[in-house]
């Protein structure tokens, strides 16, 4: 089930309203975001605009206007690697599957 509503092209925009927002209260035209992430200043508006814009596009432009903090949600915790996770899971299912059974009616 999908739980963010809206489109993806809905949220292309709205992320590129926010990093036009963030960039004019960090003070910096789109040229001089764009010089600092390393990147062209149509790229800088591309990504404003939610169109054809790439992750590491992203995450320069949010580096260089200071807001780099806003995928901290989205880089690796301190939490269970996905093979451990995947790890607990089989043994769960296995421990489920070495338990006795016990015959239907005869409980």
């Amino acid at each position: 089930m999908n739980r963010i509503p809206g489109t993806i092209d809905d949220h292309e925009a709205a992320i590129g309203q926010t990093i036009r927002r963030w960039r004019i209260e960090a003070g910096l035209s789109q040229a001089e975001a764009a010089d600092r992430a390393g990147l062209s200043r149509s790229a800088v508006q591309g990504l404003e605009r939610g169109t054809g814009s790439r992750l590491a596009s992203l995450l320069s432009v949010l580096r260089a206007i200071g807001r780099d903090d806003a995928v901290d949600a989205l880089l690796v915790d301190d939490g269970p690697t996905p093979i451990e996770l995947l790890a607990a899971q089989r043994r769960a299912e296995r421990d489920r599957s070495d338990a006795p059974r016990v015959p239907r009616g005869r409980a």
